[in-house]
């Protein structure tokens, strides 16, 4: 009998472990969600991964913030970059919801997409007014890579 929950316990910790660790990015922006939750829990997977996060500010009528999805799209090294450093939320500003209890507490907005950069505790560390970062119709490789090494943790 000892040897069989030996093995039932054996079968069931991968499945315990996973439980512990039930983050749900938020990669969508949707006027509904609590952005102040969003970002705790996106601070606390920071913390626990050891990486920052950044915080996209925008909405689906944003046409750059489409543009900024398919640019990481089209540049999967990057995109690697990014989810290897930091916990990526994001924040709904719209008609519908303009998000304005958290988005105060943040240096204002000049346009969006807006990025944020936040440490595991949720602490500003920097603010990005993303058009230094655009190219065309689309955003620049090489400015988007510097500015992801700089904001990473140092490790």
């Amino acid at each position: 009998m000892k040897l069989r929950l030996t093995i039932v316990a054996l079968l069931l910790m991968p499945a315990l472990l996973l439980a512990g660790n039930s983050y749900v990015p938020v990669h969508v922006y949707d006027p509904a969600r609590n952005a102040a939750q969003d970002l705790r829990d996106a601070a606390a997977e920071a913390r626990r991964t050891h990486r920052n996060v950044l915080v996209k500010v925008g909405g689906t009528w944003c046409i750059w913030c489409r543009l900024m999805d398919k640019f990481f799209t089209d540049h999967p090294a990057l995109a690697e970059l990014r989810d290897r450093n930091y916990v990526l939320v994001y924040v709904n500003f719209s008609p519908d919801n303009k998000n304005e209890a958290v988005l105060i507490t943040y240096p204002p907005i000049p346009g969006y997409p807006h990025l944020f950069v936040l440490d595991g505790r949720g602490k500003l560390l920097h603010s990005e007014d993303t058009s230094g970062l655009e190219q065309g119709r689309g955003y620049n490789e090489q400015r988007m890579k510097e500015f992801l090494e700089q904001w990473a943790p140092k490790r």
